[in-house]
């Protein structure tokens, strides 16, 4: 939560001149809205300003409650939410920039799910590519992590049916007959890696469709066109390969 409540933080305008209490209303938006969490606590709140080098307020709790009947507060599960007329307000306060970071929230929450490791650290640097902007760069770098990872996958459990189809194959664009070693598979077009993954009944033919539609994706991306990457396309991009192969297909 560390990294995501100081992104939020540092979104809100003129944040460093909030009371504590706007702030206890903001981090309670933040917990509640973009991390989506049951309810927000005085532990979660005064974790929130922790994590941004901040003095937890001595009166967070009492500030909690009091709120409740100030219309700010709904009590709810172990803590508090935000009246919906109140969370509506601070929404429209804190603008267009509440999806952005919302959205790296969301990306994040798939950051946890991944174990510690090369490919955690790799997907760390994917979203971060994302939350500067640069959304050709996430949607290049995202292909890569999910192509490695489906390569670790044959590697490490369906190498020979990967061969046995490779040994058929009369496409001339393939330079190999049989891998031997990671360094093989770049001799196969990522389309005909995506086909040859399919026969070998690796994937699932829902997941060949979307391997087949994120390939065009980065094919987009990957070279200078007057194609335009949303970040709404960026997330799909990067939730589909995460959720779908990495998440899926464990080594």
């Amino acid at each position: 939560m560390s990294e995501g409540a100081n992104r939020f933080y540092a979104s809100v305008e003129n944040a460093q001149q909030c009371s504590p209490k706007e702030l206890i209303g903001l981090f309670v938006y933040y917990l509640t809205i973009e991390l989506q969490e049951e309810s927000a606590t005085k532990k979660s709140v005064d974790a929130c300003f922790s994590a941004c080098d901040l003095t937890p307020p001595s009166r967070t709790a009492q500030i909690l409650s009091e709120g409740v009947n100030e219309g700010i507060f709904v009590k709810a599960s172990e803590g508090y939410k935000l009246q919906r007329h109140f969370r509506e307000n601070l929404s429209k306060r804190l603008g267009a920039e509440r999806l952005v970071v919302q959205a790296n929230a969301e990306l994040r929450k798939l950051e946890v799910k991944i174990p510690e490791g090369p490919t955690k650290g790799f997907l760390k640097e994917t979203i971060d590519c994302f939350e500067v902007g640069a959304n050709r760069a996430t949607i290049v770098m995202c292909w890569i992590l999910a192509m490695d990872h489906l390569i670790s996958y044959v590697m490490a459990h369906h190498l020979p049916a990967f061969n046995a189809v490779l040994a058929r194959n009369t496409d001339k664009r393939v330079k190999v007959t049989t891998i031997l070693t990671r360094d093989d598979f770049s001799d196969i077009p990522e389309g005909k890696l995506i086909e040859f993954l399919r026969a070998a009944n690796v994937v699932s033919n829902d997941v060949r469709k979307i391997l087949d539609e994120k390939l065009g994706t980065r094919n987009s991306s990957a070279h200078p066109s007057a194609v335009t990457i949303k970040p709404s396309k960026v997330i799909d991009f990067v939730d589909d390969l995460i959720s779908n192969v990495v998440l899926k297909y464990e080594i």
